[in-house]
C-alpha cells in the first residue's frame, strides 16, 4: 500500500504492512477479566474495546445536561437538547423541567452538571437545620428533633390560704407516695394526688407555727419543723405523731432526709443531725454559718450534705465531718435554693437571692465552679429533673416566674408565668415529670414541666388533673 492509499484509509501504517494484515480482538472474555482483575500480566489477558456499564445502580437522576442555546440553530436547540437526554438517560429523563420550562442557562462549559436535591418538608432526609452538613450526605444524618413544648399554664390550681410570704421558710413537699404535705399557718394538710383527698394532719396549736415539711425517701413519714425550734416525725398514714425532738433555740425552717438521718436547719445558725433509733434528740451539731439556715439537701448516695444561710455562704459537709469540707462563697446573696444533679455524682446546683441572682453549678470535689448563669430574679428554688438532665428554677424579686433550664448549657426549656408573688415553694412528683409551686399568692399551681422518663414526649392531662380551682382545705 503506497502514501496515498494509506491516507485514503485514515490508517497510518508503517511501510510495508498492508491493512489486511490488521486484526482487531472484539471478544469479551469473562475469564480474562477475572485475570485482569487480578492483576494478572497485560499480555494474557484480553479485553474489549468498549466498556458498558452497569446504569441500574447510578444516580443518574441527580445529573442534567445544561441547556445552552445555539447561535446557528434558534428554536431548534431545545428539542435536540430532550432527544440527547432521552438517549443518554432514558425517556424518563427526556422531558423538560416539572414546572414545563426548560434549565436555565448556565455559563459553564461542561456539558453535565450535578443538579441539588431538594427534599419535602416531610422527607426524613431534609436538610440538618445547622445547614450544611460539609460534605456529608444528606440521607445520612438524622432529622433534626422539634422542641419540646412545655404548656405554659398550670392543669391545676389549689386554694392554699394563710400560704406565708417567707423566703427562708420551705412549707410544701411532695412524697414518693404521691402525697403533698403543705403548711398552713399552724397547720398541715395532706393532699392525696390520685384522688384528690384533703387530708388534716396536725394542729400545732396557737402558741406554735409550721416552718418547713419534709417526707422521708420512702414517703411514709413526714417530719415538721416549727416555730418553737421542734422537729416532730408523724405518720402520715395513720396520721399519728411518732416523735418530737428538741435542740433548736428558735424556728426550724428547713428540713433533709438521707437514709437514716434527719438533719434540720434553723434561725440559730446551727444544723442538728438527728437519729430515729437512737433516744437523744440529736446525734450531732454541724457549727459553720452565721445566719440562719434555710437550704438544706442531702446528696442522693447519703455521702455529702449541702446548706445555705442568710450569710451568702453555701457549705458542704460528709457524713463524718463536723466541719465542712468545703467554703463556697461566691454567692452575694442568701442560699436558699440548692439541688443535687441525679446524672452525675458531686455535681451542686444553687442559687441566690435578690443581689445575687444567679444559679451557680459546683464540682463538690475539688470546689470549682463550673458555670454561673444570671437569672434576672431572685432564685428561690431550684430541683434537677431525674428524667432528663433538665433543672427548674422558682423566682421572687422582681419576676415571679417559673423557668425551665436544659443543663449544661443553660439554654432556657420554657419560662412560666402566673402567680402574682415571689415562687417560694417547689415540689417534683414521684414520677417526674410535674412541679407543683406556692407563693404569698396563697395558691398551689401545677404545672406539666419534664417528659416521661420512658417515652419523652409532653405529659397530658388525666382525669384527677382537673382543670380548676380547689381548695386544699
Amino acid at each position: 500500500m503506497d502514501s496515498t492509499q494509506r491516507r485514503k484509509s485514515g490508517l497510518n501504517l508503517p511501510a510495508g504492512m498492508a491493512e489486511t494484515s490488521l486484526h482487531l480482538e472484539t471478544t469479551f472474555s469473562t475469564s480474562s477479566f477475572r485475570a485482569s482483575s487480578n492483576l494478572t500480566s497485560p499480555s494474557k489477558a484480553t479485553c474489549s474495546d468498549r466498556f458498558i456499564p452497569c446504569r441500574s445502580s447510578s444516580r443518574l437522576h441527580t445529573f442534567g445536561l445544561i441547556e445552552k442555546s445555539s447561535p446557528v440553530k434558534e428554536g431548534g436547540n431545545e428539542a435536540y437538547s430532550r432527544l440527547l437526554k432521552a438517549e443518554l438517560f432514558g425517556t424518563d429523563f427526556g422531558s423538560t423541567s416539572p414546572a414545563g420550562q426548560p434549565s436555565p442557562i448556565s455559563p459553564s462549559k461542561n456539558m453535565l452538571r450535578f443538579k441539588t436535591e431538594h427534599s419535602t418538608p416531610s422527607s426524613p432526609f431534609s436538610p440538618s437545620i445547622l445547614g450544611h452538613d460539609g460534605g456529608i450526605s444528606s440521607e445520612a444524618s438524622t432529622p433534626p428533633k422539634p422542641p419540646r413544648k412545655v404548656p405554659k399554664t398550670p392543669h391545676k390550681v389549689l386554694d392554699a390560704p394563710s400560704l406565708q410570704d417567707d423566703f427562708y421558710l420551705n412549707l410544701v413537699d411532695w412524697s414518693s407516695q404521691n402525697v403533698l404535705a403543705v403548711g398552713l399557718g399552724t397547720c398541715v394538710y395532706l393532699w392525696t394526688a390520685s384522688t384528690s383527698k384533703v387530708t388534716k394532719l396536725c394542729d400545732l396549736g396557737p402558741d406554735d407555727g409550721v416552718c418547713s415539711v419534709q417526707w422521708t425517701r420512702e414517703g411514709s413519714y413526714l417530719s415538721i419543723g416549727t416555730n418553737l425550734g421542734e422537729v416532730q416525725v408523724w405518720d402520715g398514714t395513720q396520721c399519728k405523731r411518732v416523735r418530737t425532738m428538741g435542740g433548736h433555740q428558735t424556728r426550724t425552717g428547713v428540713l433533709a432526709w438521707s437514709s437514716r438521718i434527719l438533719s434540720s436547719g434553723s434561725r440559730d445558725r446551727n444544723i442538728l443531725q438527728h437519729d430515729l433509733r437512737v433516744s437523744n434528740d440529736f446525734v450531732s451539731k454541724l457549727v459553720g454559718h452565721k445566719s440562719e439556715v434555710c437550704g438544706l439537701k442531702w446528696s442522693h448516695d447519703d455521702r455529702e450534705l449541702a446548706s445555705g444561710g442568710n450569710d451568702n455562704q453555701l457549705l458542704v459537709w460528709n457524713q463524718h465531718s463536723s466541719q465542712p469540707v468545703l467554703k463556697l462563697t461566691q454567692h452575694t446573696a442568701a442560699v436558699k435554693a440548692i439541688t443535687w444533679s441525679p446524672h452525675q455524682n458531686g455535681l451542686l446546683a444553687s442559687g441566690g437571692g435578690t443581689a445575687d441572682r444567679c444559679i451557680r453549678f459546683w464540682n463538690t470535689t475539688n470546689g470549682n465552679q463550673l458555670k454561673s448563669v444570671d437569672t434576672g430574679s431572685q432564685v428561690c428554688n431550684l430541683a434537677w429533673s431525674k428524667n432528663v438532665n433538665e433543672i427548674v428554677s422558682t423566682h421572687g424579686y422582681s419576676q415571679n416566674q417559673i423557668m425551665v433550664w436544659k443543663y449544661p448549657s443553660m439554654g432556657k426549656v420554657a419560662t412560666l408565668t402566673g402567680h402574682t408573688l415571689r415562687v417560694l415553694y417547689l415540689a417534683m412528683s414521684p414520677d417526674g415529670q410535674t412541679i407543683v409551686t406556692g407563693a404569698g399568692d396563697e395558691t398551689l399551681r401545677f404545672w406539666n414541666v419534664f417528659p416521661s422518663m420512658k417515652a419523652p414526649a409532653p405529659v397530658r392531662d388525666s382525669g384527677v388533673w382537673s382543670l380548676g380551682r380547689t381548695h386544699i382545705r
